[in-house]
């Protein structure tokens, strides 16, 4: 009686060691890199966008840092932001003074559902700066082409580096820069892109802002599960 109970011990043992192991296999791990701005071939994920495409003024651009100092690399977006309009533009702008990076889109989308922060290490120069998910159409009408978006504000103090987390459930639903008041979840699933941007006015109590240049350092965006 002995043997068999403990036979019937070791086997219960085993049992639990083989669940556990399963449990383990099928945890994703508490981060995943999203981008790690640590090579021009992962610059050439980006595009840029500006008010210079509706006739402003502003300019940015988009480089690798570090390589010739010998310290860490890293992304660095900067430019100019210009509240003027182009003589002679044709088109009616409601408000200039803004540049921003885009990523291409994902090869299909990523999925993010297991994860609840967006977290970026940047540098910045005390402005406020725009960081905006892109997910798969849902909300607009049918034919609406345009990605959902969801904004939120990132200050980055002056001359060093800085973890931002975001909570993504701090994100809310834009459309054209606006907040909308539509009451719907992000979907972390079907995630398209994302972006990062800055704007000459607005953003939070404090931080920098006016037209005049600004350069923001960027080592890695990534999600979390805090």
């Amino acid at each position: 009686m002995s043997r068999f109970r403990a036979l019937l011990q070791a086997s219960v043992a085993a049992t639990k060691r083989a669940l556990a192991w399963n449990v383990e296999d099928l945890m994703l791990p508490s981060e995943r890199f999203v981008f790690n701005f640590n090579s021009k071939e992962e610059l050439n994920r980006w595009h840029l966008y500006s008010d210079s495409e509706y006739g402003g003024l502003s300019s940015a651009s988009l480089e690798i840092t570090g390589a010739d100092s010998g310290h860490e690399l890293s992304g660095l977006f900067s430019g100019n932001l210009s509240l003027d309009v182009a003589e002679g533009s044709t088109w009616r702008m409601n408000r200039s003074g803004f540049c921003g990076m885009r990523s291409k889109k994902f090869n299909g989308f990523i999925d993010l559902d297991s994860y609840d922060t967006i977290a970026m290490r940047l540098r910045g120069d005390g402005r406020c700066y725009i960081s905006t998910i892109y997910t798969e159409n849902w909300i607009n009408s049918p034919g609406q082409q345009e990605d959902n978006s969801w904004q939120a504000f990132v200050f980055v103090p002056k001359d060093q580096w800085h973890i931002a987390k975001i909570p993504l459930d701090r994100y809310l639903p834009t459309w054209k820069g606006n907040v909308i008041s539509t009451k719907v979840e992000m979907n972390p699933s079907r995630i398209l892109a994302m972006s990062l941007s800055v704007n000459a006015e607005g953003g939070i109590p404090g931080a920098k802002s006016g037209p005049g240049d600004f350069r923001l350092e960027i080592d890695w965006i990534k999600a979390l599960r805090t």
